[in-house]
């Protein structure tokens, strides 16, 4: 099995952009074309970018990549609250998509955190095996 089969956020993420286009589909069906696409282009783009992650070449690359990862779900977390607070979709239960967006927002950012932890170490170790 690869990264790609064992990777619990891509999981999550691919898993939340198939939400995010159905939910796309029920905007536009609305006339609601220019949020939907806003939406449907943060909401997907969490998880490219994730996919995108397995081919990091560095550490930094890595860290970097799930950066954008996790600004496009706060992005995402932007539309969906401004979905919400204008009743666009009064029948429509927008907490299901903030709790997978938030979800997705902690799981980044503690990847984020660790990667960058283990990147301060990698560099004190090789600054010790300089001197």
């Amino acid at each position: 099995m690869s990264n790609r089969d064992n990777s619990i956020i891509l999981k999550k993420a691919f898993d939340f952009a198939v939400k995010i286009v159905k939910f796309n589909n029920k905007l536009t069906s609305e006339k609601h074309f220019i949020l939907g696409r806003q939406l449907l282009r943060s909401g997907t783009s969490i998880g490219a970018n994730v996919n995108e992650v397995l081919a990091a070449y560095s550490r930094k690359d890595f860290i970097h990549k799930m950066m954008i990862a996790l600004k496009e779900a706060q992005e995402t977390e932007y539309w969906l609250k401004l979905i919400n607070a204008s009743d666009l979709l009064k029948e429509f239960d927008l907490l299901y998509y903030l709790n997978d967006v938030v979800e997705l927002q902690k799981i980044l950012t503690s990847i984020i955190n660790t990667s960058k932890k283990q990147l301060i170490k990698e560099n004190d170790v090789s600054k010790a095996n300089l001197k």
